[in-house]
């Protein structure tokens, strides 16, 4: 099962690319053996949209075919580190083609997009900057597939 981050905006080169270009890389060569990845980003060019619909239209429209559809909002559930990496093995052992993790701009998602989302996701009910979103994002994929894989990086 791929995962994928859809991203409104772009991160140019910068610590925060840095990072999530790491955990990213750090996930897909965990993961494969475990049936998750690769992991991969993808950025949506948000200039010009007028509205949080025109965004998040466009968002969804990133979505690969068959992905369960994760939406980033401090509205969401909070999960822990391991029940996330179980939601992300259910949907593996389902049969889901891809997990698509989708972070809105700064006026968030038009409420459909929410209400169809298969987990509608917090980090806490603070508001991240959404550089910083990716790369914790990206952190508990890879945390997610050590803790599926037994690795040490994730310890209890």
């Amino acid at each position: 099962m791929r995962l994928v981050i859809i991203a409104a905006g772009r991160i140019r080169p910068s610590p925060e690319r840095v990072l999530l270009e790491d955990y990213l890389e750090r996930a897909t060569r965990l993961g494969r053996s475990i049936g998750l990845g690769p992991a991969a980003e993808t950025e949506i060019d948000n200039r010009g949209f007028d509205d949080a619909g025109e965004e998040t239209a466009a968002l969804l429209a990133a979505v690969p075919d068959g992905a369960r559809r994760v939406i980033l909002d401090e509205r969401g559930r909070a999960l822990t580190s391991p029940d996330f990496a179980a939601q992300l093995a259910a949907w593996r052992d389902e049969g889901a083609r891809a997990a698509a993790f989708l972070i809105g701009g700064p006026d968030g998602f038009a409420e459909p997009a929410r209400k169809g989302a298969d987990l509608v996701l917090a980090f806490g009910p603070m508001v991240w900057p959404h550089r910083l979103v990716r790369v914790m994002l990206a952190e508990q994929l890879y945390r997610a597939v050590s803790i599926l894989t037994g690795s040490p990086y994730h310890r209890d």
